[in-house]
């Protein structure tokens, strides 16, 4: 079995989850999540059970589904939580993992596409819905499809109000934000500009954009899954340095589409972002 060791918000469950999805199917063995790390996590909720994911998941090798005793179970827990671990080395990519070996229990964020590209179309059908969106999202949903859409995320959140992510993270520049919608709506008659955030009411009142735009208000029923598909929908897309906008611009299956991310990803540390940015992508 390869494992996934999951932790983080959505967007990083994901890459976690692709990167071990890849790694199984390459070794021809199923794929386990370890959810033990979510069970102390106060600031994200587990959220991969939103979508579909892959048949045969056993989807929490830590728990019930697991023995904990003797036999074949127990000792294949116990090396997956032990000497089978292969931690992350760097931010880069490691081009190692492509030819992973099972068992291994897959402890990182493995956050470049890099790690499953060439089965992109197995992951993306992956992370469909796994239920209808509700019928507020899908009159979103409507209005994305009838329309010259552009998807603008603004991530705020902890990256203001921690001054420890601050620090790390940052926000993206106003002005950014102005020289990056231009960029994604070049071309279009009439774009309509859907607003996701975290912080609403703060993008309503200072987000300049060159066109009519909608703010997408956040619900408090643990569906953001749904809104990424939103996002997705979209035909052009500005993302903030989050992961999740990275996930909602990367799931829209389209070769041409146009995506406009940070050419700045991290306020501070030295970690090198050569492979988090696809190459199609457009940095600003």
């Amino acid at each position: 079995m390869i494992v996934a060791n999951i932790i983080g918000g959505l967007g990083n469950q994901m890459f976690q989850y692709a990167a071990a999805r890849r790694a199984a199917l390459k070794a021809g063995c199923p794929l386990g999540l370890d959810l033990t790390s979510m069970a102390n996590y106060r600031a994200h909720a587990y959220g991969l059970d939103q979508f579909v994911l892959a048949e045969g998941l056993v989807p929490d090798v830590d728990g019930p589904s697991f023995a904990r005793g003797k036999g074949i179970f127990g000792r294949l827990r116990r090396a997956l939580r032990g000497e089978c671990n292969v931690n992350e080395k760097a931010f880069v990519f490691d081009p190692a993992i492509l030819d992973l070996a099972s068992p291994a229990r897959m402890v990182g964020y493995w956050q470049s596409e890099r790690y499953f590209v060439d089965v992109a179309d197995r992951i993306r059908a992956d992370f469909a819905l796994v239920r209808p969106m509700t019928a507020h999202r899908r009159a979103v949903f409507d209005a994305i499809e009838g329309s010259e859409s552009v998807s603008v995320h603004v991530r705020r959140g902890d990256y203001v109000t921690n001054p420890a992510a601050a620090a790390f993270h940052g926000t993206c520049s106003l002005d950014w934000y102005e020289r990056s919608v231009a960029v994604a709506a070049e071309g279009m008659s009439a774009p309509r500009f859907f607003v996701f955030s975290d912080d609403p009411d703060w993008a309503r009142a200072n987000l300049r954009l060159p066109g009519a735009a909608e703010f997408v208000e956040r619900s408090a029923d643990r569906r953001d899954a749904e809104d990424m598909h939103l996002m997705a929908a979209c035909r052009a897309h500005v993302i903030a340095n989050s992961t999740f906008s990275w996930w909602a611009a990367w799931l829209d299956p389209r070769p041409d589409v146009r995506v406009v991310a940070p050419r700045r990803w991290f306020a501070g540390g030295d970690l090198d972002t050569r492979d988090l940015i696809p190459d199609r992508w457009i940095r600003v």
